[in-house]
């Protein structure tokens, strides 16, 4: 196994390798973690910080811990790192992609892992929670949506679809305006949270920020236990399986732009009148902006 570079740009073992070398000196709790990790590495590369901490009797704070102690900055770059060891490179691109495929073969690929992702997420959806999330979002006087990274762009369309329907909304893609916003909300306002990982750092402090506040949470992420679930009052999931390799998003964003489709088209739906009056509106508003 040839070395990896890590962030500072040094030369560094394996993240197995690394492990393993070290866990002799590490302290109990973390001595535990990382014997569990060794011996179950390729069921780690799913788990969330979350599920580690549930199966080796540790906390979440011991897992990111022990991935600090071994110069990382947190799980997720550890667990990439580990994820590292059993895949070869052209993963980290698809990871059903194997060196010298052809275009008709990419084709295939990225549109089935595309349509699993979609098929997944459609079988996990808790319809009740979507009842929940529209009715919520529906009598707020105000719905704030945070996403961080490839989340941002999500984040962003989904606050001009609800505006397209007559909900007050923004979105908050800068960590920064986010904890600030959340911590003005209250038990009048909605917050949605679009965060694959569901351990976002940024994103997960915003929606404890809003809930503490009195605002209903509503979280967007993929399916299994996370910390962001702690915060949440009302979760839909998606079901994508990328972040085993990638720190990227790419299959997730196609469920969670399905489920916000589904939730749009809902609160849509449940003011008929009223959202098809305004769409009709704002379309002949942008047909000014066309030639």
């Amino acid at each position: 196994m040839t070395q990896q570079t890590h962030n500072n740009g040094q030369d560094i073992q394996p993240a197995a390798a690394r492990l393993q070398s070290m866990a002799a000196s590490l302290p109990a709790t973390s001595r535990r973690i990382a014997q569990f990790v060794l011996e179950h590495v390729s069921d780690v590369v799913h788990m969330s910080v979350t599920e580690l901490a549930e199966k080796t009797g540790s906390s979440e704070g011991s897992v990111i811990g022990l991935a600090k102690t071994l110069g990382y900055t947190g799980f997720q770059q550890f667990k990439i790192a580990l994820a590292q060891d059993l895949v070869t490179p052209v993963q980290f691109i698809h990871e059903d992609l194997e060196p010298g495929d052809h275009p008709d073969t990419v084709v295939r690929k990225v549109f089935a892992s595309h349509i699993q992702a979609l098929q997944d997420t459609r079988a996990s959806l808790d319809v009740r929670a979507l009842v929940q999330a529209t009715e919520a979002m529906r009598t707020a006087r105000r719905v704030e949506v945070y996403g961080i990274g490839s989340a941002a762009p999500i984040a962003e369309d989904a606050s001009y679809r609800l505006m397209r329907i007559g909900i007050e909304a923004r979105a908050l893609v800068d960590s920064h305006i986010q904890a600030i916003g959340a911590s003005l909300t209250g038990p009048d306002v909605v917050t949605l949270t679009i965060s694959h990982s569901g351990s976002s750092q940024e994103t997960l402090t915003a929606t404890r920020l809003a809930r503490e506040a009195g605002a209903k949470t509503i979280v967007v992420t993929n399916y299994g236990k996370s910390p962001i679930l702690a915060f949440a009052d009302i979760v839909l999931f998606t079901v994508a399986r990328e972040t085993n390799f990638r720190t990227e998003a790419m299959t997730s964003r196609i469920g969670q732009l399905a489920v916000l489709d589904t939730l749009i088209a809902c609160l849509a739906l449940q003011d008929y009148e009223s959202s098809s009056d305004i769409l009709r509106r704002s379309f002949e508003i942008l047909s000014l902006k066309r030639y």
